[in-house]
């Protein structure tokens, strides 16, 4: 004989529980008269036959025919004059999940014209929280059958609507700021992230409170990681990598071959460089011009030599003082010549 309960409650404070469903398998029998307990952080929600019907917030409830008018009319005018019924009363928490954490798996790719490769890659991390709103509609679209729904259950699909929408976001406020600019709005990006993604928690039946960016900044990804994303092509990826040996030779100068020798060894860096620093200069460096605007300037301060070779003028620097690089030193300041630069291009 199935068993009848005259208490209906479910006192779990339900910290990682949007939904408990009593009895947790099956349908219960309960009667007119029976006692519903519902906590201050809660509402119970009556279902028969897969559809939401009455609803009850925080308090005892003594259940009457009065109180459950759509279960009535569902089963029969007071059931046929027979008791008990049979239902499923869903305990939807009403508490709001705060301090959930979010973060980007891979970084998110915005143009930056005019900076650097043109691209940049951020990555971010925050938190969000939210609650439910709709509790009918939540159990309805998201629950079914299941005995218990926790955070877990629902919290990744969360996270891909709230990272899709600041990926929108970015990439249409990188059409007005740079990635500079973008790393300073991160009050604004979660303002705007929170308004686009509000319809979809809406759908679910949920409220979201609350999108906070707490931490937005460039990427460390390699040239390696880089390239295999899809995002450099293989002259701009050669011209990296040979920035890269440069940068570790001259870091380390005393320790082996030397600066040239590191950038040329094996792989012909050096070489790889120089044609691509040919392709940047154009037509007009292949007929003789110098010193204008788009060639290599006939002398060079290190930060102008640092900016061909895209590396820093400390970088520059150290090539000097280690002998790979000719440079003349007057005063306190070293000028390079183009003549030198080529020279210590073809190794």
């Amino acid at each position: 004989m199935a068993r009848i309960f005259d208490v209906i409650e479910y006192p779990n404070e339900m910290k990682d529980e949007l939904i408990h469903r009593f009895p947790e398998r099956g349908s219960g029998d309960f009667r007119i008269g029976s006692q519903l307990i519902v906590r201050e952080s809660q509402t119970a929600v009556f279902f028969r036959d897969g559809k939401a019907l009455d609803t009850f917030g925080p308090g005892r409830h003594t259940i009457s025919t009065a109180n459950i008018p759509l279960l009535v009319n569902l089963v029969g005018k007071a059931f046929g004059n027979r008791t008990p019924f049979t239902a499923e009363v869903y305990f939807v928490s009403r508490r709001e999940f705060a301090d959930r954490k979010w973060g980007t798996p891979q970084p998110i790719i915005v143009r930056n014209p005019g900076l650097g490769l043109g691209i940049a890659l951020l990555k971010g991390y925050g938190t969000y929280a939210y609650e439910i709103s709709e509790p009918q509609q939540f159990v309805t679209q998201l629950v079914g059958a299941q005995g218990t729904f926790r955070t877990q259950d629902i919290e990744d699909r969360l996270r891909d609507v709230l990272l899709s929408n600041l990926t929108d976001l970015l990439g249409e406020t990188a059409v007005e700021k740079d990635v500079t600019e973008l790393i300073g709005l991160v009050s604004e990006l979660g303002a705007g992230v929170r308004a686009k993604a509000q319809e979809h928690f809406a759908s679910l039946g949920l409220n979201l409170k609350t999108f906070l960016v707490a931490n937005l900044r460039p990427s460390e990804k390699s040239i390696d990681e880089l390239r295999d994303m899809g995002v450099l092509d293989v002259q701009t990826y050669s011209q990296l990598q040979a920035a890269d040996a440069m940068r570790d030779a001259a870091q380390n100068p005393s320790g082996g071959a030397g600066l040239t020798a590191g950038i040329g060894a094996g792989m012909g860096i050096g070489n790889v460089l120089g044609q691509s620093l040919q392709g940047m200069t154009g037509n007009q460096a292949q007929s003789g011009g110098k010193g204008e605007s788009g060639g290599i300037p006939d002398i060079m301060t290190p930060a102008e030599a640092a900016q061909v070779l895209r590396v820093s003028p400390e970088d520059i620097v150290a090539a000097i003082e280690a002998g790979d690089l000719k440079g003349r030193k007057l005063g306190s300041a070293y000028r390079i010549s183009r003549e030198a630069l080529e020279e210590f291009l073809g190794g």
